[in-house]
């Protein structure tokens, strides 16, 4: 048979990406100040993009429509541009265009923090160490070892690298590296610089001279019964009446097993919220916070190189129109964005009513699926944007994924969340007697008699992701 060529025409519908709903989708998971950062970014790279000054964005709302209509008449879009082929961008952009636009809501102002918390700088458990080590030697060889051992603490105080480490750094004796750990462990806080716990509470228990009282020996041989909570074997082995046993535990119970953690506390994260959740009329609405976000507009210093008649090159016409193009899509995908994220807030409002009313022990179960089914969009688009989201409701400051969660069913026909399952759990143990804590076994038919039919796997693996100790390590040594 012979090969020959022919043109067929075939209707076919496929769903593109394209490089604007690419761009749509790219600034979903980015967070608030994210997305701030992306803007400030293209406000340099794009020149057509530019900030609406303070005084422009403080327009009335009537100056702003008059504008908007009469750069949006035909007469007028025909005289500023160019007749492009391939779409109509004032017709489909003629908001956009306008120089005052960004729908705003209004906010209450915020009180900036003190000046004062801004002007210094705590220093650290090296710095603090450092400084010591000025102060007692003039050495140098000293001072280089003392040196290395500090830069190997980590942030409870302990140091993490071994002596013959140490002396292979410069060669140094393993004598005079020693000799400059005994001074290290001399600085304040007492305990630093230590290898272990044991050494570390042993360094504080020398330095109240208790040396050889029964507290250093509960340390050096029996901590780890201690430290299990078996307080009659302990004192059987250490040979002294449980109610004399006490005075020595709460010495050793005061002693600080990381102190090296006050000098060095963990960072306060702030976080801003991006979606404000008020009560208007008995009705819980949502307010998207973009106080952080630049206004753009299309600057109209450069809207005029498009205009006919200009003097300008067709190269620098071209390159005006798709720095045009690239912006008029930038202000798209950000409305588009934040319409999105009201849509997806709005409908966890409406989902969880009863926990902005009254509390975590009614959260709700909750899955992508049903807030994608509810404003009509799909799952990933609804897991882009409660990423890195969070949501100021009355009752604190949230995860928009904290709402998320799978459910068990109870006895009574309900569906219970398992964050409101770990708080019970919570609150039961914080009510436990603590001479006699609750095993994970009594916890589960407590919740049994309340309806709710769990393991105690599960019960012990909801304790763990709380952070909460076993029974035997929460139980009062008295």
């Amino acid at each position: 048979m012979a090969l020959q060529q022919k043109l067929h025409t075939r209707l076919q519908q496929r769903l593109i990406l394209t490089p604007s709903l690419q761009q749509a989708i790219k600034l979903l998971p980015l967070s608030t100040l994210e997305l701030a950062d992306m803007i400030t970014q293209e406000l340099v790279e794009n020149p057509l993009l530019e900030e609406v000054p303070l005084e422009d964005a403080q327009r009335t709302d009537a100056q702003t429509q008059a504008q908007a209509e009469e750069e949006a008449t035909p007469a007028a879009k025909e005289d500023r541009f160019e007749s492009w082929n391939e779409q109509d961008y004032a017709y489909f952009f003629g908001e956009y265009l306008d120089e005052g636009y960004r729908p705003r809501m209004p906010q209450e102002v915020k009180e900036l923090p003190p000046i004062e918390n801004t002007l210094s700088m705590p220093s650290s458990l090296a710095d603090h160490l450092m400084w010591q080590l000025s102060l007692q030697t003039d050495d140098g060889l000293p001072r280089e070892i003392g040196t290395a051992i500090i830069g190997n603490l980590n942030d409870d105080g302990y140091l993490v690298a071994s002596l013959d480490e140490i002396a292979q750094m410069a060669d140094w004796p393993l004598a005079d590296v020693e000799r400059a750990l005994t001074l290290v462990q001399q600085f304040d806080p007492i305990g630093v610089a230590a290898r272990d716990l044991q050494e570390c509470l042993l360094l504080q228990i020398r330095h109240l001279a208790l040396t050889g009282s029964p507290v250093e020996k509960i340390v050096v041989e029996h901590l780890r019964l201690l430290q299990n909570h078996q307080v009659p074997e302990l004192a059987r082995r250490m040979g002294m009446p449980i109610d004399e046993l006490k005075t020595h535990i709460e010495i050793v119970r005061r002693l600080d097993p990381k102190p090296g953690s006050r000098y060095n506390p963990s960072p306060s994260q702030y976080v801003t919220p991006d979606v404000y959740v008020a009560k208007v009329d008995e009705e819980y609405v949502a307010l998207l916070n973009d106080d952080s976000l630049p206004q753009l507009r299309i600057s109209p210093t450069y809207r005029r190189l498009l205009e006919k008649g200009s003097e300008n090159t067709d190269e620098t016409r071209q390159y005006v129109k798709e720095k045009f193009r690239s912006a008029l899509w930038l202000i798209k995908s950000i409305d588009q964005r934040q319409k999105t994220i009201h849509k997806v807030a709005t409908s966890i409002i409406n989902f969880q009513r009863e926990f902005l009313d009254h509390g975590v022990e009614h959260l709700r179960p909750l899955v992508l699926r049903d807030v994608a089914n509810d404003i009509g969009m799909h799952e990933s688009t609804v897991s882009r944007v409660v990423n890195n989201k969070y949501m100021h409701t009355p009752q604190g400051v949230f995860e928009m994924k904290y709402f998320f969660h799978s459910g068990i069913s109870s006895s009574y026909g309900d569906n219970v969340s398992s964050v409101a399952i770990k708080q019970r759990i919570r609150k039961i143990i914080e009510n436990e007697d603590g001479t006699k804590p609750l095993s994970d076994s009594k916890i589960v038919s407590i919740l049994q008699h309340e309806g709710l039919h769990l393991a105690r796997r599960t019960i012990a693996k909801y304790r763990e992701e709380l952070k909460i100790p076993t029974s035997n390590q929460r139980k009062l040594l008295y």
